[in-house]
């Protein structure tokens, strides 16, 4: 009877703390709404885009995480990301990400350059040069490369990135956007002092919730 007692008491406990959860998942505590959404066009799938940068220490936390959830997501998402351009039109990894994008090998290279910079401490970010450098050692056909780095396409993207991230109100990375209506991140969904693990945690919660919200409405 006592063990009985004890399992009710642990049922509810976990009834209370998953409703708990569920109630701080809204707008204002674990996600924001824009007040000008961007429209996005991806059918039934709803659209994620995270917004990252490479040197971001938090990114490189982050994206061990993200991606696994991108992979459990399967069809129910378009997933893409977005290379904050910290140096503007000139920035280095940002053009490098657009270029190896263009090439259909973006995610082929993007745990190698978080693993150079976090991990080797590597500075490749510092020129393009460098990071083409970079690349070659890692198999990447150089010629391919530079033609691609200087297509009209990818120079085009380079030059509205700011503007999108302008129109998504970004200002930090990483931010992630779901629906180009929801913002979340590690920031908005963690709290203060939160262990960065943790926050991001809530941010895939966060996300999953979202998600949901988002394909009930696509139906």
């Amino acid at each position: 009877m006592r063990f009985l007692r004890l399992m009710l008491a642990a049922t509810a406990l976990l009834a209370f703390t998953a409703t708990s959860r569920a109630a701080e998942i809204r707008d204002g505590a674990g996600y924001q709404t824009l007040a000008q959404p961007v429209r996005s066009d991806t059918g039934k799938k709803v659209e994620v885009i995270e917004f990252f940068m490479y040197t971001c220490p938090h990114c490189n936390t982050l994206d061990p995480m993200l991606s696994e959830w991108v992979k459990k997501q399967g069809d129910k998402i378009a997933f893409r990301r977005l290379h904050f351009p910290a140096g503007g039109e000139k920035d280095p990894l940002a053009h490098a990400y657009l270029t190896l994008e263009a090439m259909g090998q973006a995610e082929q290279f993007h745990p190698k350059f978080f693993n150079a910079i976090h991990v080797q401490r590597d500075r490749i970010y510092r020129s393009d040069e460098q990071i083409l450098d970079f690349l070659v050692k890692n198999g990447i056909d150089k010629a391919k490369y530079q033609q691609f780095f200087n297509s009209f396409g990818v120079l085009t993207k380079l030059k509205r990135l700011s503007a999108t991230i302008g129109a998504y109100k970004v200002e930090s990375a990483p931010t992630i956007v779901v629906d180009g209506r929801y913002v979340t991140s590690p920031t908005i969904a963690g709290a203060p002092n939160m262990p960065e693990l943790q926050a991001g945690k809530n941010t895939l919660a966060v996300l999953d919730a979202l998600v949901a919200k988002v394909a009930a409405e696509k139906k």
